[in-house]
Parts: C-alpha cells; structure tokens; sequence
C-alpha cells in the first residue's frame, strides 16, 4: 500500500483516531541502545546484517519465522517490551514536524484512540508517540556507535543455534550476531571502563545474556504447537 504521507496538523486531523498497533506484529524488530536491556529481559536480542547494506543492526526477536509471535502479550500489544519502532507505527519525523502516513492499518475505520483531545492538545497516546520518535532519532547515532564499538573490538561472533520441535521440525537461525563472552572478557581495562561509562558494556552483557531466551521462545511454540494453535497469532 502506497504512503500518503501528511505533515499532522491540529487542524486537519482533529478527529483523526488510530488503533493501538496494527496487526500482523513483525517477528523481528529493530531497536536502539536504550531498549536493549529491557528487550533482553522478555526476548532475544541479537544483530542482524542488512541485506542491502551489509550494516549490522539490533534487533529483537519476537519469533523464529515471519507470521510467528512468541513472545507473551505480544500479540495483544502488552507484552512487557514493546518497541518504540512498533510505538510509532504510521508516524514519522519530519525535519520538526511529525508526519502520518494515512494509509497505515494503524489509521484504518474503527481506531478508537484519539491523536487529540478536545483542546486541541496532544492525548497521552499521541505524547507517547511523539516520545517514542524523539527517542529513536536521538538514539540512532549512539546505537551505530555502540555497534562500531563491538566491531572495532571484534567483539560480534555469529549465533548457531539449531532447533527441534515436537512434530519433528527442524528450524536454523541463520544471519544472526551476539557478543562474544570470550573477547568481552579479554578487553583491556581501559576500554572496559570505557564501555561500562558509555553504556555499552551493560548493553553487551544484556545482549548475550539474551540468548537464553531462546529457549523460552521455543517451549511456547512447543506448547502452542501441542495445544493445536500452530504459528501466529494466539
């Protein structure tokens, strides 16, 4: 569907109203530096390589395969992480300015929250949206630095992890990144300091502690495999 991007405007768009989140909720999502952490405590976060750029980015992991949501609340949009990329669904910056893409399924008939109140203000949804985009462009660069940091390091070591699941699938996660704990452990002091002060090294430790999650994920497709729901939504 194609964009029909507007800059939003009191005016116009006082009676618009959105949808909490527009379904399907992507199995991947990228994220920034400040969302690592909590991510980490709900689901795996790893690095993933852009396909047309070659660049890592971090991503979490919602389930092992598009369509597949594994995370508890998730699918519900109240999961105990949601991402601020899923917060801003159909919102984007615009040099000051916020602009919507009306042709977004979070704006599709029968969104029942408001962009406005009936002073013409901001609701606390659409703060929370504006937050969510203040905090992505403002992380953007910190989170490219904090992915250099691990490169420069040789820090990122891939993620081969193979599954079996109870009817007899077998799934390979492939293209993905973590930390490697033996060269996080073998840094110098001084760039341990370093990333300690800058955030980074909590965010490493998180990222690769994450990983456990994995198989959480999996005893839940288990389970909805057992329970008959298959993949997808629950």
């Amino acid at each position: 569907m194609a964009e029909q991007l507007e800059i939003l405007s009191t005016e116009t768009h006082r009676q618009l109203a959105m949808h909490p989140f527009a379904r399907p909720h992507p199995h991947m999502v990228q994220i920034v530096l400040p969302e690592i952490e909590v991510a980490a405590s709900c689901c795996p976060v790893v690095l993933a390589k852009s396909p047309e750029t070659g660049r890592f980015a971090v991503v979490a992991l919602f389930g092992f395969a598009p369509g597949e949501v594994l995370v508890e609340g998730a699918e519900a949009g109240n999961a105990a992480f949601i991402p601020l990329d899923l917060q801003r669904q159909g919102f984007f910056a615009a040099d000051d300015s916020i602009a919507i893409d009306l042709a977004h399924p979070r704006f599709a008939a029968g969104g029942t929250i408001p962009l406005f109140d009936a002073m013409g203000g901001p609701t606390d949804e659409m703060r929370l949206v504006q937050r969510a985009i203040g905090v992505l462009m403002g992380q953007a660069g910190p989170t490219e630095a904090f992915i250099a940091g691990l490169v420069e390091h040789r820090l990122v070591e891939p993620v081969d992890i193979s599954l079996q699941f109870d009817d007899g699938q077998t799934m390979s996660l492939n293209g993905l990144y973590t930390v490697s704990g033996d060269a996080l452990a073998a840094l110098d002091d001084s760039d341990i300091v370093r990333f300690f002060r800058s955030g980074w090294l909590q965010a490493a430790l998180a990222l690769r502690g994450s990983l456990a999650q994995i198989g959480l994920l999996a005893r839940r497709r288990n389970e909805r495999l057992a329970s008959g729901l298959g993949q997808g939504w629950a």
